[in-house]
């Protein structure tokens, strides 16, 4: 068969124990059936995207950061207007294939954009008024 001293051998035939030369290696995957669901993707798990902004209109991100910085009031018109514009992309790719989550964010940033521009005006005219 082989000479024990040729340093090249044939790898010998797996036993039925440790079907793998390797032991870290995986089996190979049966092929996918179509009737199984397919796996979802890292955007479709609401505890993943509650992390990490996967699946997420950008305008939704950039809505709940300038909302949680309204209470400075400077920032709090922007706000507004960028949660306006979260909310318009994320019912926009509701008809595409790929939808876009992040409206809790927009809401916030809508709703603290509101209170700080009014609040904003409040002071505004309060100061200009005398």
């Amino acid at each position: 068969m082989s000479d024990p001293q040729d340093p090249i051998q044939p790898p010998s035939p797996p036993s039925p124990e440790f079907p793998h030369d390797n032991p870290f290696q995986t089996p190979a995957q049966p092929p996918l059936n179509p009737s199984t669901p397919m796996q979802k993707g890292l955007g479709d798990n609401a505890g993943v995207r509650m992390l990490l902004p996967v699946g997420r209109s950008g305008w939704a991100i950039a809505a709940g950061y300038l909302g949680l910085f309204s209470v400075t009031c400077v920032l709090a018109p922007l706000s507004l207007i960028i949660s306006i514009v979260a909310i318009w992309d994320i019912k926009r790719s509701k008809g595409t294939g790929k939808q876009k989550h992040g409206m809790g964010r927009a809401i916030f940033g809508l709703v603290m954009g509101i209170l700080g521009t009014l609040l904003l005006g409040f002071m505004y005219f309060n100061v200009t008024r005398y």
